[in-house]
């Protein structure tokens, strides 16, 4: 992937190294490739119980009104290292991002806003509560930042889905769920779930965040030409890698679709590459 070339942003801030900020009561184990259920599981937490559900989650659950609560841990943020090319990968590619949704939206007469990315590593606090790496990145609507630790790279390879234009949807995976956050759709699923919508409208979101996730890369590489032979490929194994069934299979477990949370293998395949092939956030409506 050509990214070398790509504007960084200057959105990205860098708490890596800064402790391990872990607490106690922490609930949610999950072996290697497990984040992505649980990243599931806190949306689905949030959009029902708020940014307080998804906390009292991670830190262990409830506790006696009258206990004194421990302090969060104060983390610094830290400029991007120069020479750390994993910073530097991210920074371009989510300055991709803002350069194509900022011109997506000024064609429809909206005005985007960009969000944030932290690099972390062991743990971060977020507005939407503590969590550790192994929940994998994940998008926190009440703060509109991306949290990141570039280790989930590694585990990603090894699912089946490695390269740069893995590791670029991923991201571009994240950044449309704040696209989601923007438009309004994310909070009209959260009111639909509340209604008793069910998984389905959770998987909907999910896919909606893949086709988006598409549509920035059509368009990146329309305007910088990042995409190399093998790229799409690349791309297209991740999103297989990391479906439901596949997951489940890797796990050991009957595959029960009744339980997923971010759609099939076949299915993230389907929305990255009609958002790829289009460029057009209108063909990703995965609701109907």
């Amino acid at each position: 992937m050509r990214w070398r070339d790509l504007r960084r942003s200057d959105n990205v801030r860098d708490v890596r190294g800064e402790g391990d900020g872990m607490r106690r009561g922490f609930p949610i184990s999950l072996g290697r490739g497990g984040g992505l259920a649980a990243i599931a599981l806190l949306i689905v937490v949030y959009f029902i119980g708020g940014p307080d559900a998804v906390e009292k989650l991670l830190s262990g659950g409830g506790g006696d009104e009258g206990a004194s609560a421990e302090a969060p841990p104060v983390v610094r943020r830290l400029p991007l290292t120069p020479d750390d090319e994993s910073s530097s990968f991210v920074a371009a590619i989510l300055g991709s991002t803002e350069d194509v949704w900022s011109q997506v939206f000024s064609l429809s007469g909206r005005h985007y806003v960009n969000p944030e990315l932290t690099l972390f590593d062991g743990a971060v606090e977020s507005a939407c509560g503590f969590a550790t790496a192994a929940v994998g990145p994940f998008y926190c609507p009440a703060d509109h930042i991306i949290y990141l630790d570039t280790s989930f790279f590694a585990d990603l390879a090894n699912l089946g889905g490695p390269g740069e234009f893995a590791q670029a949807y991923v991201i571009g995976h994240e950044v449309g769920h704040h696209v989601q956050n923007l438009l309004g759709t994310a909070d009209q699923v959260r009111a639909a779930q509340e209604r008793g919508g069910g998984t389905r409208l959770q998987i909907a979101l999910e896919l909606q965040a893949d086709c988006f996730a598409g549509v920035w890369a059509h368009h990146a590489n329309v305007r910088q030409h990042v995409l190399e032979p093998g790229d799409v490929e690349q791309g297209l194994a991740a999103a297989q890698a990391i479906g439901d069934d596949r997951l489940q299979r890797n796990a050991g477990r009957r595959v029960t679709p009744d339980s997923f949370t971010h759609g099939s293998s076949s299915q993230r395949v389907h929305w990255l590459k009609v958002g790829l092939d289009t460029g057009n956030p209108a063909t990703c409506d995965t609701f109907r």
